[in-house]
């Protein structure tokens, strides 16, 4: 194929990546030249607060989770060249996913490279066309492309709407489909929404179903104890699969999981594509996700201080005048509604020394433009006052606020 040829290809790329900028939806990398954690460096040298990373229990820079990584990597190696069922897998995978079971209250656990590929080799080897998907509308991406994996009818409810969620029971009921299992993020990251999994699983029971949670946004710090969201819900025992990963609150690295009963996890080792053809996890990954997970079953310290900034920082953001999408979980959506006004204030918020992100549509729905803020156990009351301070000048000088009498 000649290069004249191959030209209306990369041509057309470029064209759309130029439209991309001239929409402003275009995403640019932001470069870090520090470890993650309440404060970071940029590549240009800036000292900024970081309000915009999953980092929710601070563990992602933490000495003691980098010391059980170099201890891993000592006694286990880089990495195993290979998959888990040929000669990929270590004992400390297996303590891994035995942990996560026992922490989760599941039977068994199965370690995938990261969250997307737990969720998207989840449905395929356990549904076909005899089966039913529910799914929320505001699922995660990973969910819905692992649903169109599969084989099974879709139904697709309004977001924790319970009465749209009966009627699409319904309807896969009446469809006479085998089995229907109700697919739902435990916490929405754009809202910061808690998924009502006391009445799912309500209805779960009334229609047969089974239920299907993906805890990425609540391991570790939702419940008393931080299990998730079904302990905050008190359905623990009613979940029947779990997915998950280690790239947020649990240690801040990549590798993701799916927990359930033994016969769903031995089914996935069979069959779920993501698990069979992907390398292992790395050891040094595990050997630290293993050193978080028994850090805080032990103790609530980190969780009880995440809560404790997450409460503070919603009640000051709103006194202070912002409007922000109601509830308690540590993702705050800071409503700016117009996509140009949500650049600007991020952009703003840079130059005073803060480091989060502005979303808008196609990533939230048209007219919902906003800043996510996302606290850690790590941030300090003076970094959230620091950071109530230039929300609070940021928001005087673009009239998102009105001024002081």
């Amino acid at each position: 194929m000649s290069e004249q040829s191959k030209a209306p290809f990369f041509s057309g790329l470029q064209a759309s990546l130029d439209t991309l900028r001239e929409q402003g939806l275009y995403k640019p990398e932001r470069v870090l030249a520090s470890r993650q954690g309440a404060e970071v460096t940029g590549a240009d040298g800036r000292h900024l607060i970081n309000m915009c990373a999953n980092n929710y229990l601070g563990l992602s820079g933490d000495l003691e989770t980098q010391q059980a990584s170099i201890e891993a990597t000592e006694r286990y190696g880089y990495g195993l060249s290979s998959v888990r069922f040929i000669c990929g897998t270590q004992t400390v995978h297996k303590e891994l996913e035995r942990a996560l079971a026992d922490f989760l209250g599941m039977e068994d656990t199965i370690l995938y490279a990261a969250a997307f590929d737990a969720n998207g080799g989840l449905f395929e080897p356990l549904f076909d066309e005899h089966d039913a998907i529910v799914s929320d509308a505001l699922n995660h991406a990973s969910i819905i492309d692992g649903i169109r994996l599969c084989k099974a009818a879709r139904y697709r409810y309004q977001n924790n709407d319970m009465a749209d969620l009966e009627v699409q029971l319904q309807a896969a009921r009446s469809a006479g489909k085998r089995h229907i299992v109700i697919a739902t993020d435990g916490a929405f990251s754009m809202d910061g929404t808690v998924a009502k999994l006391d009445q799912i699983c309500d209805l779960a029971d009334t229609y047969g179903a089974l239920v299907m949670i993906d805890e990425c946004h609540a391991s570790g710090f939702m419940g008393k104890t931080g299990r998730g969201t079904h302990e905050h819900h008190n359905v623990m025992g009613r979940v029947d699969i779990i997915t998950g990963t280690l790239g947020k609150a649990l240690g801040g690295a990549m590798g993701g999981f799916t927990a359930a009963r033994q016969e769903v996890i031995d089914m996935l080792r069979q069959k779920s594509r993501p698990y069979l053809f992907s390398n292992t996890l790395a050891p040094s990954i595990a050997g630290a996700s293993l050193s978080v997970l028994k850090r805080i079953s032990g103790s609530t310290t980190l969780r009880d201080r995440l809560m404790e900034n997450t409460a503070y920082f919603r009640s000051e953001i709103e006194r202070i005048g912002f409007t922000i999408k109601p509830g308690i979980h540590p993702v705050v959506p800071v409503m700016l509604f117009e996509a140009p006004l949500a650049q600007q204030f991020a952009a703003r918020m840079y130059e005073l020394g803060v480091l989060l992100s502005g979303f808008f549509y196609p990533v939230v729905p048209m007219g919902q433009a906003r800043v996510r803020v996302q606290l850690s156990a790590a941030h300090t009351r003076e970094q959230l006052d620091t950071v109530l301070k230039a929300f609070e000048q940021a928001g005087r000088e673009l009239g998102i606020i009105k001024p002081s009498l």
